[in-house]
């Protein structure tokens, strides 16, 4: 086997003798203060973006906060240094590469953190279908196993695009590195994932500042009341040149 874990991949060889790569999917602990804030499937690879983001994500913090790796340099570990801006909910932050926050509780912790998304451009349906094609996604092409997260701008233009095995590990990344890099919110551009559209990414792209959210699976039916709620436009169904425009369809031309 040949280690490759730092693009996210790793090496086997099938049966057959044709060489092929996966995924890799590990633990990532998300320490403060000597206790546990979360514990989530990921694929390695821009740790202190996903940690940012998640705590971001989360109300916890509100400007881009002192991460780095744990003590001694642990493997698969994040300790944030810097004060967080609120406790911590007293549900659990343990998490699966499939769900980023689950539960009643969590829903309710979601409407309450959520905020009105903010007036957007309008762009033409045409250009929102074609977002998913835009998207550069190598280490996906290599393993078929990552979901992909980007960001474009009101024209189209890719801006970031992050992979993961979590669909929600690749939004907080990609909010991640914007908040680490003082350029958030997301005001007047739109997020674009690769699978559905699930009600957690609805708050995470609201919370960031983004207008628009682009899928290219279906939404939830939780995924489109949130939407609703916030002001947020959920499009799904992105491909071969069309799109399904679920709530905020005044941001849609055309």
């Amino acid at each position: 086997m040949t280690d490759v874990r730092k693009r996210g991949m790793v090496a086997v060889v099938r049966h057959d003798g044709w060489r092929d790569e996966v995924a890799v999917e590990e633990p990532l602990e998300i320490r403060h203060a000597g206790r546990t804030l979360s514990i989530t499937m990921r694929t390695p690879g821009d740790d202190d973006e996903l940690a940012a983001g998640f705590l971001y994500a989360e109300g916890l913090v509100e400007s881009a906060p002192d991460v780095g790796p744990g003590e001694e340099l642990e493997a698969n570990t994040v300790e944030v240094r810097s004060p967080l801006e609120r406790e911590p909910a007293l549900r659990s932050f343990t998490t699966t590469s499939a769900c980023g926050v689950c539960g009643a509780g969590a829903i309710e912790d979601v409407r309450a953190l959520a905020r009105p998304a903010p007036p957007g451009p309008p762009m033409a349906g045409a250009l929102l279908a074609a977002l998913p094609d835009r998207m550069r996604q190598p280490t996906f092409a290599r393993t078929g196993g990552l979901h992909a997260a980007a960001l474009f701008d009101a024209t189209g233009e890719l801006l970031a695009v992050r992979e993961d095995v979590g669909r929600h590990n690749a939004v907080d990344k990609l909010v991640g590195r914007r908040l680490l890099d003082g350029a958030l919110p997301l005001h007047g551009l739109v997020v674009c994932v690769s699978g559905r559209l699930s009600f957690e990414l609805v708050h995470k792209a609201v919370r960031a500042g983004a207008p628009i959210l682009v899928g290219v699976g279906a939404p939830s039916s939780l995924a489109v009341e949130l939407a609703g709620e916030l002001g947020l436009t959920l499009c799904g169904f992105a491909r071969g040149g069309r799109v399904n425009v679920y709530t905020g369809g005044e941001r849609v031309a055309g």
